[in-house]
Parts: structure tokens; C-alpha cells; sequence
């Protein structure tokens, strides 16, 4: 499955996420104030997103089929393979380009890398 998503199917995905499960109506009207979205516009969506298997309506209430989590897993992972050849390494180096890590900053990121060179072991 892809689980790679265009910026709108983000945005309403985004919406979903933190609302579900959410009542097709009600859903209407969160995206309307958010996005601006006519009511025609979001039904397209739940429709489209549906097929594409990341959320199910049944009964009129839109649940959630693939977590925030997977998704921005798939989109990094692609993000970092395109951009940087698959290198972390590289990613990071350009992510942190010039900018300075508080002493807290940089001791967090050497928690988090020790934490994933454990698992690995």
C-alpha cells in the first residue's frame, strides 16, 4: 500500500486523526472552519481516502484505518531516500545546517540515538 500523501490529503488526514471517530457530518464542518472546504469537497475526500484504505465510514461515523504514526513513518522514510540517498546521517547534517543545539537539545538526540542503537543490538 501506498501510504504517501498529496498536502490536502494530508491536511484532511491530519483533521481526521485528531477527530476520529468523527461523524461524517460533524467532519464536514471541522473541515469547513479549518480548510475552508465545501461540503461536496469533503465528502469527495472521506470517498477518496476510503478507497485508498486509510479510513473507513460506516454508519455515517469516519474511523481511522492507518495511524498518523505509519504514515509519517512511509513519508520520512521517502523523503530521506529521495532527498539524501537513504542517509540519516546526511539528513540530519542538513536539517541542522548552522543552527546551534542547547546543551538539553544535544543530550536529548544522544538519548534517542542510543535508545535505537540498543534495539538494534
Amino acid at each position: 500500500m501506498d501510504l504517501k500523501l498529496c498536502d490536502s490529503d494530508y491536511r484532511f488526514m491530519t483533521i481526521v486523526w485528531e477527530n476520529a471517530p468523527v461523524r461524517s457530518g460533524e467532519l464536514v464542518k471541522i473541515c469547513n472552519n479549518e480548510l475552508g472546504w465545501k461540503k461536496s469537497t469533503t465528502y469527495t475526500m472521506i470517498r477518496k481516502m476510503c478507497q485508498k484504505g486509510f479510513i473507513e465510514n460506516k454508519d455515517s461515523v469516519v474511523s481511522v484505518l492507518i495511524q498518523k504514526e505509519i504514515c509519517q513513518k512511509a513519508e520520512s522514510d521517502y523523503f530521506i531516500e529521495r532527498t539524501f540517498s537513504g542517509s540519516l546521517t546526511g539528513f540530519i547534517a542538513s536539517f541542522l545546517g548552522g543552527k546551534n543545539l542547547t546543551e538539553d537539545e544535544a543530550d536529548e538526540l544522544k538519548q534517542l540515538i542510543d535508545s535505537y542503537k540498543k534495539e538494534q543490538s
